[in-house]
């Protein structure tokens, strides 16, 4: 080989992005990663209770497009919150590529850039119910255009939505709308393959749907700016969880969690993308247990179908499943006896569940009645300065 030639091979691995250099000897390569999060609240038997996984606080840019077509968003319920799935394209030149989503017995709610979603008829909690419901995500002629110069919207108010950008993935365009990534979310009233149910000392029994492997769990405790977590990797479908010590570290957590996240799938930059997105989410005011979807699971309950198919197609989804934890209990029934909204919102879209278990609880003493127009304003503070006008 020449020297001129030598010089040439070294400038082209040295311009190629570190996480997609062992696919660069077939221009036709093509690779897709995705990342998401599948969000629940466990009932006192285990069982995802169902909640209002669209309202509260609105973490989106405005130039996210929403799904328009509710009778009355606040009444439709479900037992999970698909949350910020992402699909990143690596490619060593230009392509087009189709891609759909299905979501069986849930719904589409937001995505960007723009896509022809179902369904495009108004939709209640007897939509969702009905049988063999599902809605529908379809980007056409998607362009991937690596090395492209990255002109993404942004607003002057901040999101974490940003944080999903950090990645060596290429840049794409669906019609005019540039962005890093394929964005969706939605609700739908599924069963999580994974349950916990908490007893009177606080400690979780964590349980798998069959005989399948937990895998990795992660607990997760914070109570009044201090936080505690345990790990635990596990081959068993059974596992108990006790409140750990107040002690943790928040940058250790987050370096476990992608060392975690890496080693399902994902390249080193898209982890630390997935764990900088739900910072301030995962590790919020609570308790909650974190936990990988198995990869099956993940295709069945949301069958993604990319065409030219892709060479690799990584898809690591983490289950969040909401404890309500004897502490969580008493803090908010102190709240709510004294009227502390501060010390509510801290809670955040998870305030209503947690309270309407409270209240509905003979032996809390509450007044349900009385107590119902101040949640419910309460959580009503949620939403107020982040609005997006009438959409």
């Amino acid at each position: 080989m020449t020297r001129i030639s030598l010089v040439l091979l070294a400038g082209a691995l040295t311009a190629a992005p570190a996480e997609v250099r062992r696919d660069s000897r077939d221009p036709g390569n093509l690779v897709a990663h995705e990342w998401g999060t599948f969000t629940s609240v466990a009932g006192e038997q285990g069982q995802p209770i169902e909640w209002l996984p669209l309202e509260g606080q609105d973490d989106l840019p405005c130039f996210v497009e929403r799904f328009r077509n509710f009778r009355a968003k606040f009444a439709v319920s479900g037992t999970v919150r698909m949350e910020t799935p992402v699909i990143y394209f690596y490619a060593p030149q230009a392509t087009t590529v189709d891609v759909s989503v299905r979501f069986p017995a849930g719904l589409v709610t937001e995505w960007f850039p723009r896509a022809d979603v179902t369904p495009a008829t108004p939709v209640t909690n007897a939509t969702l119910t009905s049988s063999g419901f599902a809605s529908t995500a379809t980007w056409a002629k998607v362009a991937i255009t690596p090395h492209a110069a990255e002109a993404f919207p942004t607003e002057p108010r901040s999101s974490h939505y940003y944080a999903a950008r950090r990645t060596d993935a290429a840049p794409l365009k669906v019609g005019a709308q540039s962005e890093k990534f394929l964005f969706y979310r939605g609700v739908a009233r599924v069963t999580p393959p994974v349950s916990a149910v908490v007893a009177p000392d606080g400690t979780a029994t964590v349980r798998s749907q069959g005989a399948a492997p937990l895998g990795t769990i992660v607990r997760f405790d914070r109570r009044s700016g201090k936080l505690g977590y345990e790990i635990k990797d596990t081959k068993e479908s059974r596992a108990t969880l006790s409140t750990p010590a107040l002690t943790g570290d928040m940058d250790t957590l987050a370096v476990r969690l992608e060392t975690v996240l890496a080693r399902e799938g994902l390249y080193p930059r898209e982890a630390r993308a997935m764990v900088d997105t739900w910072r301030d989410s995962w590790f919020e005011e609570g308790t909650r247990l974190l936990y990988i979807v198995p990869r099956a699971t993940v295709d069945a309950m949301l069958p993604l179908d990319i065409k030219p198919r892709p060479i690799e197609t990584a898809r690591v989804f983490v289950g969040r499943l909401e404890l309500i934890t004897p502490a969580t209990t008493a803090e908010v029934k102190r709240a709510l006896e004294t009227q502390d909204r501060a010390a509510l919102l801290k809670y955040g879209r998870f305030l209503l569940p947690i309270s309407q278990r409270i209240v509905a609880d003979p032996a809390a003493g509450l007044d349900a009645k009385g107590l119902e127009q101040f949640i419910y304003g309460t959580f009503a503070d949620l939403t107020r300065g982040r609005s997006c006008g009438n959409r």
